[in-house]
Order: C-alpha cells, then structure tokens, then sequence
C-alpha cells in the first residue's frame, strides 16, 4: 500500500468552550500514543461538547467531525469516517464557503476515504475539486497543494490512467521538494508513490530511485521502525525482484 496524506486541523476559535478544546487535546495525545479507542472516546465526547457550547453547524464543530473522521478511518471503520467527513464538508461548506481551504481539506480527506472504500469516481472528484480549492486560495505552490496532488495521482493509478497519475505525482514531488526541502517526510511518501506508479509502467529502474531515496529519508527523518519504512521497504523489495536483485543491489553472478 502506498502512503497516503490526510489533513488535520486544530480548533482555534477562543469562544469554544475550554472542556471542549482540553477534551479534544486528549483525544490527540492518546491517538498519538496509539490508543485509538481513548482516542475515540475523548474526541466523540469533544464532538458533543462543541455542538452544544456553539452549535452544531460551528465551523470549529465541522473539525471535531473532520479529526474524528481521521481517528475512525485509523480504527479500521472507514465508513464512519466517511460520515464525518460528509458532515464536516457540509457545515463548512454552508459556513465559510464552498472556495474555502477547509473546504478542500475535507475534500481531501473524503476523497481518501471513498477510495478506500472503493468508490474511485468518487474519490477521483472529490480530490479534483480539493486541488482545484487549494491552487485558487493557496497557490499552485502550496504543501498543502502537493498533498492533494500526490492523493489524487494514487486514485488515477488505481484507475489505471498511469500517466495522469505520473504527472500529478511528479508535481506533487517537485513542490514538496522547494516548499519543505529534499529531505521532507512528506518528499519520502512523494517518491515513494511515485515508485510504484513507475513500477506500473515498467520502468523499473526509475522506481527503484525512488524507493531508495525514500527509504533514505525516511530513515533519517522518521527512525528506521516508523511504519513508514515498511511501506518504503516492501516498494524496494518488490523492484528488486523483478529486476533480480537483492534490495541492497544487483545478484551477484555464480
């Protein structure tokens, strides 16, 4: 499976009630620490509290459903967060604008979860619009921008329109590069995306450089267990294979 980049956002709203915003704060320490049922708990309980301290079409409510979205999706229940997501589309939609960036990152994180699903025409135009949104508000240049990007070229692969999946790839790759630097996390899951759809179009050569260099810097930004590498890894070993090689290098003659 390739990586795939979904958005978080945190509430900054000062009139959200600070229950909400310290119940919330929890939910993302245990989601950090791995405990996805914590987690769960603390960010449902964040939900209730912001609907009822603001509303229930609060644009700071539509994050709560955004980022328990998220947590579900990691929970293996992708359907519950597809219904977050809807939900946090929606009321931001109606409140701020369908042009807004939160708009496109909710579109984002829907489209990921539709491909999940399965839903690949669906995903497809969700993640079309989220790019649309973010090169007008943010700019053509913007991470945010090369997110999206990388995103929509894993759903165009899986449509097998591999070279449109390529050119969004690449492009996702070359604003990372200039915006976070070549040494990015994000550069690493650019490249190894990229990796695999040049594996699908036989150029095997060309995707074992790009697993290399993301095993490179994944290993130097994130630690050689982050479950990133695995990922990284397997892309290589699979290259690797069908060019006859070890991971490390080419057979050695007997």
């Amino acid at each position: 499976m390739a990586s795939v980049t979904a958005s978080k956002r945190s509430v900054s709203n000062p009139a959200t009630s600070l229950r909400s915003l310290s119940t919330h704060s929890l939910g993302l320490v245990l989601w950090a620490l791995g405990d996805l049922k914590g987690a769960r708990v603390q960010y449902e309980r964040a939900l209730e509290i912001g609907e009822a301290a603001l509303r229930p079409d609060h644009p700071d409510v539509a994050t709560y459903h955004n980022n328990l979205g998220l947590m579900l999706k990691d929970f293996g229940d992708q359907e519950g967060a597809r219904v977050e997501y809807e939900r946090a589309l929606e009321i931001s939609e109606a409140a701020l604008g369908p042009d807004h960036p939160d708009v496109a990152t909710w579109r984002n994180n829907l489209g990921i979860v539709l491909q999940d699903l399965g839903d690949l025409a669906g995903a497809r135009a969700q993640l079309e619009r989220a790019l649309e949104i973010g090169e007008a508000a943010l700019g053509p240049d913007h991470p945010s921008v090369a997110s999206y990007r990388s995103n929509l070229g894993r759903v165009l692969q899986d449509l097998g329109d591999l070279a449109g999946a390529r050119a969004q790839l690449e492009r996702a790759l070359e604003i990372g590069e200039a915006a976070l630097g070549p040494d990015h996390p994000s550069v690493a899951s650019y490249r190894s995306n990229l990796g695999r759809v040049l594996q699908d179009l036989g150029d095997l050569a060309g995707a074992r450089a790009q697993y290399e260099r993301a095993v490179a810097i994944g290993e130097a930004a994130l630690g050689p267990d982050h479950p990133n590498m695995a990922i990284y890894r397997r892309g290589l070993a699979a290259v690797a294979a069908e060019l006859g090689e070890s991971a490390e290098g080419p057979a050695s003659a007997v």
